[in-house]
């Protein structure tokens, strides 16, 4: 029994890795290194309910990530969450894009926002959450999500000029 059980983690974990990590490189506005922390930080708190709720978890790929978002928020919450690498460009970024200038105009865009809000534009627009989960998710009313998507979009127009179609023609 307990074979098979660490047997399915393994096929979960390896199967959602990538994906994890592609949302905590979002997350942490590209910073690889931190997004592979709290992916590995993520599997090992799955890792631990597994075995005693494998059953319960409707869809352990929502719960992965919704406890990768709350890894991210209780790392920014650490008072060493400010620190930052001196290089401006990270040595990889989270999947290949055919605009690098784009990819790293929009990560610093995102690494302007407060983690909150942050957190709900990833799982709102990345992940395509819907209002409810990216609530459940982040232990936040329906109007609070709406609230801060709709103030975090606006500083996004405000940081990209209001259109972003400007930065894709480049």
């Amino acid at each position: 029994m307990r074979r098979s059980l660490e047997g399915a983690f393994r096929e979960f974990a390896e199967a959602r890795a990538g994906q994890l990590f592609r949302s905590g490189s979002l997350l942490t506005s590209g910073d690889t290194h931190l997004a592979e922390d709290l992916v590995q930080e993520t599997l090992g708190r799955m890792y631990v309910v597994w075995g005693r709720s494998a059953v319960r978890l409707g869809n352990p790929a929502a719960y992965a990530q919704t406890v990768l978002v709350r890894a991210f928020l209780a790392h920014q919450r650490r008072r060493s969450a400010g620190e930052r690498p001196s290089g401006d460009i990270p040595e990889q970024t989270a999947a290949g894009a055919d605009d690098p200038s784009l990819r790293l105009t929009l990560l610093e865009a995102l690494r302007q926002l407060p983690p909150k809000d942050r957190a709900v534009v990833v799982l709102r627009y990345w992940e395509d959450r819907s209002i409810e989960e990216t609530a459940d998710a982040l232990h936040l009313s329906s109007a609070a999500v709406r609230t801060r998507s709709h103030r975090a979009l606006a500083r996004l127009r405000t940081q990209l000029g209001g259109d972003i179609s400007e930065f894709a023609a480049q």
